[in-house]
Order: C-alpha cells, then structure tokens, then sequence
C-alpha cells in the first residue's frame, strides 16, 4: 500500500483509483504536497514512498499534486530552503534564468526565420511576411504557451509552418465562430478544409503582383490589431495525418 504509485484522482480529495479500477485513501500520517515546485518534488519521491495523482484530458496530464508521509515532506523542505538560502544558490539561480532567457531569445529569432522562409512572399509583400512572421512568433513561442512552437515532436521548420496555419485558421477565417456539429472526425475535417484555404491565400502573397488589400483576410487581420489564436497537440495531430 506504501509504495510509490500514480493514480487518477475522483471527486473525494482523499480517493484515488489505481489502473486497475481500485480505491485508495492515503495513510493518516499523509499530507498533500501541492504541484509547482519541481525539486521539491523530486526529492520528497527519492525519500520514500508516495503517490503521484494525475488527472488526463484527452492527450493531455496535469498533475493534482504528490501524497507522501508529512516527515519525509517536512524533512526535504527543511534542507531544500537551507539549500536555497545560501549565496551559491542565488548565484546559480541568476546564472540559470540568464541563461533560459538567452536561449529563449535565439529560439524566438530562428522560428521567426523559420516562419519567413515557409512563408517565402514576393519582395512587394515583404511588409507583410515581417508583420505575420513577427505576430506569429510572438503568440507562439511564449514557453509555457501550449502552441505548436513549444514542441518537441517536430523539426522547428514545421513547427512553424503549423504555427502559421494555426494563425491563419484562428485569425483570417470564421472558425472560432463555427457551430461545428458535434461528429466524430467533423472538426478534424473543417480544420483540413480551412487549412487548404489558409494555404491558397498564403500562396497569393507568394506572386510578385499586386492584390485588393481590402478583399484580402490575411491583409486585413494584418491591418487589425492582434487576435489570440493557439494550436494544440490535438490540432497538430490533425495536421499531420
């Protein structure tokens, strides 16, 4: 009963499911710990035994916190805050938020290059590849965003090319609006039908001749202010099939 075990959380706080359907409460000398600090974690499940509870939405975890004794909990956040008080640990606090952000700033230029060389426009409209390369980036890259940008799965090339037709679905067409019927495979198919669009219009840039701006959807959210618009795990999924 006390070893380290990942279970699926139910409607009592106290309840959880194993995988194969059984009901576990936490012993009384039990506490909760809550989900954020990842080394405090990390150390609290190298001390002992505990359980992970995990909630799953569709392809996606979160993590409902871990339960282990309250003297392993206790005794690992007593030495982890004597670790983070000293001067050294500051010091390579500082260094290692440097550093992400030092990489988050390349990655941030090379999606960007990556989105202008997918969307390879004609010289007369370079203004609008920088102008949807640089709102494209901006929404997408964010870490913590959840957009296609952040993932591993694919190469960065892809991720921008997805990116942008996210953009373009979310931004230059009616999809947010659409009362999708409720089909197994229906929204997957509005997607693909809204992507081949995006796509035509994008290829309209790609000519070195000159278009109604005003009959344009790219030139005119161009002309509007930013509008969010992400793309999930679930919708890459959909580009890639």
């Amino acid at each position: 009963m006390h070893d380290s075990l990942v279970l699926a959380p139910t409607a009592d706080p106290r309840i959880f499911l194993t995988a194969d359907g059984r009901r576990l409460s936490p012993p009384a000398d039990w506490v909760r710990l809550a989900p954020g600090d990842a080394a405090l974690t990390r150390r609290v499940k190298l001390a002992g035994p505990s359980w992970a509870v995990i909630e799953k939405k569709g392809r996606k975890a979160f993590s409902k916190g871990l339960w282990a004794p309250a003297a392993n909990v206790q005794a690992v956040r007593a030495a982890l805050d004597a670790e983070r008080s000293t001067e050294s640990y500051a010091k390579k606090r500082v260094s290692d938020v440097a550093r992400r952000e030092r990489v988050q700033a390349d990655y941030v230029v090379t999606f960007a290059q990556e989105v202008l060389a997918f969307l390879r426009f004609a010289p007369i409209f370079a203004g609008e590849a920088r102008t949807l390369a640089e709102r494209v980036s901006a929404h997408a890259t964010p870490v913590g965003s959840g957009t296609v940008a952040r993932t591993k799965r694919i190469s960065v090339a892809e991720r921008a090319e997805a990116a942008v037709i996210a953009w373009m679905r979310h931004q230059t067409t009616a999809y947010d609006n659409l009362a999708i019927p409720r089909i197994k495979g229906k929204r997957r198919e509005v997607r693909r039908e809204l992507a081949s669009i995006s796509r035509a219009v994008l290829d309209l840039h790609r000519r070195d001749a000159a278009h109604g701006a005003r009959g344009c959807p790219l030139c005119t959210a161009l002309a509007s202010a930013p509008r969010a618009g992400t793309l999930s795990d679930a919708e890459l999924d959909d580009l890639l099939l």
